[in-house]
């Protein structure tokens, strides 16, 4: 079995994620890409706006009807801070037969370095950096570059939108629109 892991506070989900769990499943020839949620993101701190419970139930509508794509909350589940190198770990152990990979945007890969225990990461998972097609080529260090379509979206954005009482229609699924409205998040 051949699994991706995409990791994010998704606050909120957004096509974005979802093109780039597209490009990753196809390209790395997938069985299962899983999205997993963060509790509490050690680099974010506060600024996450939804509940868990929104985030999760934003993603389901996000991912419905597709197969390929599932949800782990196995971070909020363990609530507290979140290390990737603990969700990696787990996941090992529910999946030792299972070739493992790590998805990461661009943004990133300066960042791994200050994880914890990051030297161990590349033992649970084969770290692969999501890259904009048509960005200017990062050093990805010693990780994997996938090349993805540039969507000029991020979750800041839509929830600055949100704030303003702009249209949220194109940056996410009309579901997740609804969800948004309805919960009065971001307002």
């Amino acid at each position: 079995m051949r699994l991706g892991v995409l990791g994010g506070t998704f606050d909120p989900p957004h096509v974005g994620h979802l093109l780039a769990a597209s490009d990753a499943f196809e390209t790395l020839a997938l069985d299962r890409l899983l999205f997993i949620p963060a509790a509490a993101h050690p680099f974010k701190g506060d600024s996450v706006g939804a509940t868990p419970e929104q985030r999760v139930d934003m993603l389901a509508l996000l991912i419905a009807g597709d197969v390929r794509f599932g949800i782990d909350t196995i971070e909020i589940e363990r609530s507290g801070l979140s290390y990737t190198v603990d969700t990696l770990a787990d996941l090992a152990r529910r999946y030792p037969d299972a070739e493992r990979f790590f998805l990461i945007g661009e943004d990133l890969v300066d960042q791994v370095a200050t994880w914890r225990a990051p030297e161990r990461l590349t033992q649970l998972a084969e770290i692969i950096v999501l890259a904009r097609g048509d960005a200017p080529q990062s050093a990805a260090g010693q990780f994997r570059r996938l090349n993805t379509r540039r969507v000029d979206v991020s979750s800041t954005e839509i929830r600055a939108r949100a704030r303003a009482g702009l249209s949220l229609h194109g940056f996410v699924p009309d579901p997740v629109v609804a969800y948004i409205r309805d919960a009065g998040l971001y307002r």
